[in-house]
């Protein structure tokens, strides 16, 4: 039976890490403690292990024992190269010339197949041996590029992105100052797949008895207890609030739990969630849920979830995958042991004697309090009485409080505290930082204040050598052809890089994924809904939308060579509701339509839009109100629209009115 690396590293009382540079002098490819190995390989590495233990009991200065251990290192060595299946160690070196095969981070697998001159259909049996299941549009990781190029005799030359990641090198001081911290989990996944009965769940079974007595109070977080260590969850699921977040510079997660129904597989929203955290580099345990219902079919859930880079461990993947029923609270424990788990492998800390600094995730006015907001706690302790700068807002920590409605008298590394002592209210997404008194606090927000008065003008740029985008497109067969020619736009200087794509009008979702990620949005025949034209404005994302696909490489090409705006700009000044139509002689289809905001224009340039979609794009023909012929008519109000050589309008529809015009 095969047994985790980290259960093992238990039995024999040794760290993980240890563990695992045994693995690896023993030539075995392990990537982390999460991963399996077989029974030949334990025994091997018991005997290794446990013959070290006694062997470190008899005399040290025996030099005959240590010529021995070497010589059965070696023989370990030599059984375990069996054991692990090495086809390529019994090649001699031959080869006088490698074929070489250049990649930037992942690759199709069709794209992967033409540059080793191969089939699609031979790489997709290749990789079935290696029981990874995929088809030909999966991505691959660059390590699963490299083994199956070194099979067909490739060598793989891997072109970093060169982006400038701004990290803090810390001085051995600073560094012995970190201590482990709890790690912060966001729930994620499609509506009614039980995002919020799993947080109940947890919520339930991880809460001591005592603490039912008392007042559970809702701030935006919850502080669970498993095994004697503590997990912090973010209260509110949804993929869009923790994009929401991020979008305003806050990177408060370590751990997305991505929730799955059995029954219900992969969905829109699920894709969406995976690509929002891949997006955020924020690594994903997958939680399969509804487990106990008769239909539930969990391995049709890993081989969907597959297609989008999530391949479980037993298929030779790294995506810890756990099996549990929310409803039942069956699952619960081996779920928060593995989040446990991988919060040891990305060896959260913090330094908890610094100044403290946390990301406000909630806000509200509270009668007694007035303003308050939950922190989440990421460096540093927040005490009592401790004076902050929160955005533009500044204050004096006056009373805090725990998820369970418990007062504090200080906070420390990834605790969510209910703070109150605010001068105003802040907004979710502001860093709260404490500093040395109140002269400190009014002088930090006046230059804040000063630095947005002069610089207004928020500008995208392509600094950081990546360009992220979302597409979304009317068809699949639209979005796969924009796909194909965006992936053959690379530059050696820029990489532009698809983070999210679908079929579908752009939302209020992927305007908050493009402000997070710094990227941009492309929309082929579809537009954005009313809520996603607020948050583009909002957020100031540049979203464009185009009807002829070699404009889009136009406009790209126009980004990367760092050119200017186009000189024509486009303003929508309307939008109108068709409620009815009438059939009138020698005129055609006139629409009844209702001004739902701005104002509808004679001669104006209009879309009519359905389900997302753009059906017609041309002028307004005719505008009347009642029997008359009118210029404009305003919000509100109802007016008859003739539309120019097009009569398929129905109710619903909806114009959009727009001009074009001219900018400096």
């Amino acid at each position: 039976m095969k047994k985790r690396i980290y259960e093992l590293s238990k039995e024999l009382g040794i760290d993980n890490k240890d563990l695992l540079k045994i693995l690896s002098d023993l030539g075995i490819n392990v990537k982390s403690a999460l991963n399996v190995i077989d029974e030949e390989v334990e025994e091997i590495v018991r005997e290794l292990v446990l013959g070290k233990a006694e062997g470190s009991k008899e005399e040290p200065k025996t030099p005959p024992v240590e010529k021995e251990e070497v010589k059965s290192l070696e023989e370990i060595r030599e059984e375990t190269e069996k054991v692990a299946e090495k086809p390529k160690m019994e090649k001699p070196k031959e080869e006088k010339k490698e074929k070489v095969i250049t990649i930037q981070g992942s690759m199709r697998v069709k794209d992967l197949a033409e540059a080793l001159s191969i089939s699609p259909t031979e790489l997709i049996m290749e990789l079935l041996n290696m029981k990874i299941l995929a088809n030909v549009n999966q991505m691959l990781d660059p390590d699963i590029i490299k083994e199956i190029a070194k099979k067909y005799g490739y060598k793989v030359e891997e072109i970093k992105p060169r982006v400038s990641l701004k990290k803090k090198t810390l001085s051995p001081e600073e560094e012995a100052k970190l201590k482990p911290r709890p790690p912060v989990v966001v729930v994620m996944g499609h509506v009614d797949h039980g995002k919020t009965t799993l947080l109940d769940a947890i919520r339930q079974t991880k809460i001591a008895e005592k603490e039912y007595g008392g007042i559970t109070q809702h701030i935006g977080a919850s502080m669970v207890e498993h095994n004697g260590r503590k997990i912090v969850f973010l209260d509110t699921p949804g993929h869009e609030a923790f994009t929401a977040l991020r979008a305003r510079g806050a990177q408060v997660t370590d751990i997305a739990v991505l929730v799955v129904a059995a029954d219900d597989g992969v969905m829109p929203q699920t894709v969406e969630a995976i690509n929002h955290a891949k997006a955020a580099d924020v690594p994903i345990i997958v939680a399969i849920n509804k487990i106990d219902k008769p239909e539930a079919n969990p391995e049709r859930v890993k081989q969907q979830l597959s297609e989008y880079g999530l391949i479980p461990e037993e298929w030779g993947g790294d995506t810890i995958m756990v099996p549990i029923s929310a409803k039942k609270k069956q699952g619960i424990d081996q779920l928060l042991e593995m989040i446990l788990l991988l919060s040891d492998i990305l060896e959260l800390k913090a330094d908890p004697d610094k100044p403290a600094k946390g990301t406000i995730i909630e806000t509200k006015m509270d009668k007694g309090r007035g303003p308050v907001a939950t922190v989440i706690i990421q460096e540093g302790t927040l005490r009592l009485r401790d004076v902050f700068v929160a955005g533009d807002v500044m204050g004096r920590v006056r009373t805090m409080f725990d998820d369970k409605g418990r007062p504090l008298k200080e906070a420390f590394p990834s605790w969510p505290v209910e703070v109150s002592g605010f001068d105003e209210l802040p907004q979710a997404g502001d860093i709260l930082e404490v500093v040395e008194d109140e002269e400190t606090a009014k002088r930090i927000l006046e230059e804040r204040k000063q630095k947005k008065e002069t610089s207004n003008i928020e500008v995208w740029g392509l600094g950081e050598k990546v360009l992220p985008i979302i597409v979304k497109a009317d068809t699949q067969g639209s979005l796969e052809a924009i796909l194909q020619t965006i992936d053959k736009m690379h530059t050696e200087d820029i990489t532009i890089k698809v983070i999210h794509s679908g079929v579908g009008g752009i939302t209020e979702s992927d305007v908050m994924l493009a402000s997070a990620s710094k990227g941009m949005i492309i929309g082929f025949n579809v537009r954005p809904d009313s809520k996603a034209q607020q948050a583009i404005s909002k957020e100031k994302v540049i979203a464009k939308t185009y009807r002829i696909i070699y404009e889009i490489i136009e406009d790209l090409q126009n980004y990367i060579k760092g050119l200017k705006e186009p000189q024509i700009k486009e303003v929508v000044i309307g939008r109108g509701e068709v409620k009815a139509t009438f059939n009138v002689p020698k005129v055609g289809t006139v629409a009844g339509v209702f001004v739902r905001e701005g104002k509808i224009q004679r001669n104006a340039k209009v879309r009519l839009i359905r389900d997302g979609k753009i059906i017609y794009d041309g002028r307004i023909a005719s505008l009347k109100r009642f029997k008359d012929d009118v210029n404009e008519v305003l919000t509100n109000f109802e007016c008859g629209v003739g539309l120019e050589n097009f009569g398929d309008i129905k109710p619903g529809d909806i114009l959009e009115v727009y001009v074009l015009q001219q900018v400096q």
